[in-house]
Formats: C-alpha cells, sequence, structure tokens
C-alpha cells in the first residue's frame, strides 16, 4: 500500500498555497519538529484521502537540486481542458496538452515553487488504457 511521496520544499507557505489552489489538495495534518529544524506537512485530495503528499521542510536549506532520478508525480482529474485553462489563467508553469504517441492529448505538466513536474491527467482516458 503506498502511503505517501515526500518532495523536499524550499519555501513551506508557497508549496502549501500551489498545491491547494492549483490541485486541490488539502493540508490534513502538520508535525513541528523546531529542535531538530525541520516540519512535515501532510496534504490530501478529498477523494482520495489514503494517498498523502508529504512536503519536507527543512529550516534554513537553500533549494534542492531535482536531478534527472526524479520524474513526476500524477493527479487525475475528470475535465482536462478546464483545468489547463485555469492553470494558464492564474500564470502557472503549463506545458501544452499532450498524449502518449498514436494516442489523443490526455495530459499536461504544471511546475511547482520547487520546479517539481506534476502530471494532470484525464481520468477517463487514464483508465481507458
Amino acid at each position: 500500500m503506498f502511503l505517501h511521496t515526500c518532495v523536499r520544499v524550499k519555501d513551506l507557505d508557497a508549496s502549501i498555497k500551489f498545491y491547494q489552489d492549483a490541485l486541490n489538495f488539502k493540508e490534513v495534518r502538520r508535525m513541528d519538529f523546531p529542535e531538530h529544524k525541520f516540519t512535515l506537512v501532510y496534504m490530501a485530495l478529498e477523494d482520495d484521502p489514503n494517498y498523502e503528499l508529504e512536503l519536507t521542510y527543512n529550516y534554513d536549506h537553500e533549494g534542492y537540486d531535482l536531478g534527472n532520478g526524479y520524474g513526476h508525480i500524477a493527479v487525475g482529474v475528470e475535465d482536462l481542458d478546464a483545468m489547463h485553462q485555469a492553470h494558464e489563467e492564474a500564470g502557472y508553469t503549463v506545458t501544452n496538452l499532450s498524449g502518449l504517441p498514436g494516442k489523443e492529448k490526455m495530459f499536461y505538466f504544471i511546475t511547482d515553487p520547487d520546479g517539481y513536474k506534476i502530471e494532470v491527467i484525464r481520468l477517463k482516458q487514464f483508465f481507458d488504457k
């Protein structure tokens, strides 16, 4: 059973705002460890409360190198076109709608404040493989 995905963030408030505003995540719990200089914030989607995104904030840490091993996390949505348009209008960094070779357009990527890529996928087409 998957429990959570952890991403390390430079600006906790900016990251929380992004995941709430852009992707409808809600903060479900927070653990502060000031004596060890870090905070963990767990976020989840209302329709998928058993899987969480963990935002790890290490106090006074500069930005993180993303490296070339990280790919992306993926979030499914019912209305891909409307979400894409809303993200563009909000000024987020997004790619054009795209599809796998020989398939119709079913996803795009949005970039969070730390440079992490999040794939936004049309649910119906993802599960219709």
